[in-house]
C-alpha cells in the first residue's frame, strides 16, 4: 500500500470483524525524534495465543474466503523497510494492540495519506462504533472521538453526510498542525 492510511483503513477491518466496540487510531509525528508512530488499539475480541504468534505470516488468517491475510504482514514489513519496528499484542477476550514505528526521514516510508477520509469511512461504515483518532505532530495535539460527537448531535447519526463532511473538514484542519 502506497499510504498509511490504507494500512490503517485494512487494520482497523480487522478490529471490526473482531467485533471491537471502541477502537483508538494514534499517529505521532515527531520530526525531532524522526519518527512516525501508528497506534490502534481495540477491545475486540482479542487472539488466542497459537494466532498471535503466527499473525504477521501472509499464509495464516481467519478469514474463510480466501487463505491469505496480508493486512499486518504488509505493515510490518513497511514499517522494517523503514528502519522502524512491529509490535503487536493481543488478549483474548480483551482486545489487540498493534503498534508501527517508521524513521520519518527514510526514503521507504510511506506519506501518511489522507485520514480525513480514512476516518469518515469507518465511522460511515461503522456508525455505532466509538472511535478515538489522536494525532500528533511535534508536541501539537488533536483529538477526534465519536462519544463526544454523540454526546452534542444526540439523535443525529454520525454517517449523515453533513456530519461525514464535518468530520472530514476537523481532521484535515488538524493535519495542518
Amino acid at each position: 500500500m502506497k499510504e498509511l492510511s490504507l494500512h490503517i483503513l485494512d487494520l482497523v477491518q480487522n478490529s471490526l470483524s473482531a467485533e471491537a466496540k471502541c477502537i483508538h487510531i494514534s499517529i505521532l509525528c515527531d520530526i525531532s525524534r524522526d519518527l512516525v508512530e501508528i497506534t490502534i488499539e481495540d477491545d475486540g475480541k482479542g487472539m488466542p495465543p497459537e494466532l498471535l504468534s503466527k499473525v504477521t505470516d501472509p499464509f495464516v488468517t481467519t478469514r474463510t474466503t480466501r487463505k491469505i491475510g496480508m493486512g499486518i504482514p504488509l505493515l510490518k514489513m513497511a514499517a522494517e523497510q523503514a528502519g522502524g519496528t512491529f509490535h503487536i499484542k493481543s488478549t483474548l477476550g480483551q482486545g489487540t494492540e498493534l503498534r508501527a514505528t517508521f524513521v520519518h526521514s527514510h526514503i521507504d516510508t510511506p506519506p501518511l495519506g489522507d485520514m480525513a477520509e480514512t476516518i469518515a469511512t469507518l465511522v460511515q461504515g461503522a456508525p455505532f462504533v466509538e472511535f478515538i483518532y489522536s494525532y500528533e505532530k511535534d508536541l501539537q495535539k488533536f483529538k477526534f472521538d465519536t462519544r463526544e460527537i454523540r454526546e452534542i448531535l444526540e439523535d443525529v447519526p454520525l454517517n449523515e453526510p453533513d456530519v461525514l463532511s464535518w468530520i472530514k473538514d476537523q481532521i484535515r484542519e488538524s493535519e495542518e498542525l
